[in-house]
Parts: C-alpha cells; sequence; structure tokens
C-alpha cells in the first residue's frame, strides 16, 4: 500500500540489499524488515493481514532484529486507529491513531489537513536522539516530509522519539522501543536527512 519504489531506490542508495516480498514466510529470514504504507489504515491493515504478513511481522519483532515503519506502517503498529470508525492495529506498540486536529492549539486559526510539506523534527521533552537511530540527525532541528491526517498518540511517553510542531500541537513523528523504530514523516522523500536516517537503520 504504498509506492515501493521510492522506498527501494532510497535504501539502495544507502547501501542496502532490498528484496521487496509478497511471501510472509520470506519474513523469517530477513537481517531486517521495513513496512511502508501510504493511504487509508483500514485499507492497510486488511491487506496485511489478508495476505498474513500480520503474524509474520509479530513474530519478527519477537526475534529482536530491527524493524522499521513509514508513515501508515508506523501507525499499523499501535493498538487502533480511529480512521474511518475504529479498527485494530497490530498492536507491536501500546497507543491509539487519532486525526489530526484542524485548529490551531490556540484556537486563532484553522489548520489544513492532512498536513503536507516539510516539518523540523524536535526533540520530546526528557528524551533525546542520542543511542537511537535518530542519533545522525542529533543537535539539527532537520525538515522532513510528511503527508499525513492521523498521528499515532503513544501511550508510553518514551516510545516517542521525536515530534513536530503543527499549529503549535505536538505531532508524534517517530517513535522507538527496543528494536521497533518508525517514522511518521517519509525518509524516502526527506533528502539527505531522511537518507541519514535510512543509514542509521541499516547499520542496526
Amino acid at each position: 500500500m504504498c509506492n515501493l519504489f521510492s522506498v527501494v531506490r532510497a535504501f539502495e542508495h544507502c547501501g542496502a540489499d532490498v528484496d521487496v516480498i509478497d511471501d510472509p514466510t520470506q519474513v523469517a529470514s530477513a537481517e531486517r524488515l521495513v513496512v511502508p504504507g501510504v493511504g487509508a489504515f483500514c485499507d492497510s491493515m486488511r491487506e496485511i493481514a489478508g495476505r498474513g504478513f500480520d503474524e509474520a511481522i509479530k513474530s519478527f519483532v519477537e526475534t529482536g532484529r530491527p524493524l522499521f515503519g513509514i508513515c501508515v506502517g508506523m501507525q499499523m503498529l499501535f493498538d487502533v486507529s480511529e480512521e474511518f470508525g475504529e479498527h485494530p492495529g497490530l498492536s507491536i506498540l501500546p497507543g491509539r491513531v487519532q486525526a489530526i486536529p484542524n485548529i490551531s492549539r490556540s484556537g486563532a486559526e484553522p489548520l489544513r489537513v492532512p498536513h503536507i510539506g516539510w516539518s523540523h523534527l524536535l526533540e520530546p521533552c526528557g528524551r533525546t536522539w542520542s543511542d537511537s537511530f535518530l542519533e545522525p540527525l542529533q543537535g539539527l532541528s532537520p525538515a522532513v516530509y510528511f503527508v499525513h491526517s492521523f498521528v499515532a498518540i503513544p501511550e508510553r511517553a518514551a516510545d516517542r522519539l521525536a515530534e513536530c510542531d503543527y499549529g503549535g500541537h505536538m505531532l508524534c513523528a517517530a517513535v522507538q522501543h527496543q528494536n521497533i523504530m518508525a517514522t511518521q514523516f517519509h525518509p524516502e522523500r526527506s533528502g539527505i536527512m531522511g537518507l541519514n536516517v535510512i543509514k542509521s537503520f541499516c547499520a542496526l
């Protein structure tokens, strides 16, 4: 449920040997697993589950090997999404996916939803990018590319690795919990900063 070509090309540019798989049994032999996605949460989950990738992804996580979710691929890691009704996710990370507010936090102006374009990544209060897959961006407050109408709300504050300020709302932009990493932004469309994130993941 995404433009796999752009993701593959970005990972190959960073030196990765990429296999695009359509058989969930192939997940078990992967050194690292990337789960990208765009579009509606429910459609993506239906496709994942219908092809048997839901259990394969959960089993992969249990091995301790690195997993990287991108955009809707990040959202699917959580318990449930409120997009077009409530739909269950993979429940790998605790939390919900909710709509981006359509008015600024001050209430003074409407916000355009979906959030499309470049926004700066910020470190959440109490957490730094040191020793995370975002470590190459430490101290840079880099601009990265977003396209989304919904955003994950992690239940555990410690899972929240990066944020972006959208109309005063601090949207979750990246998460990491042990071997599970994910970005709401598109690293494959975020220039050199996005490539640095991919290189960091590939070096794990």
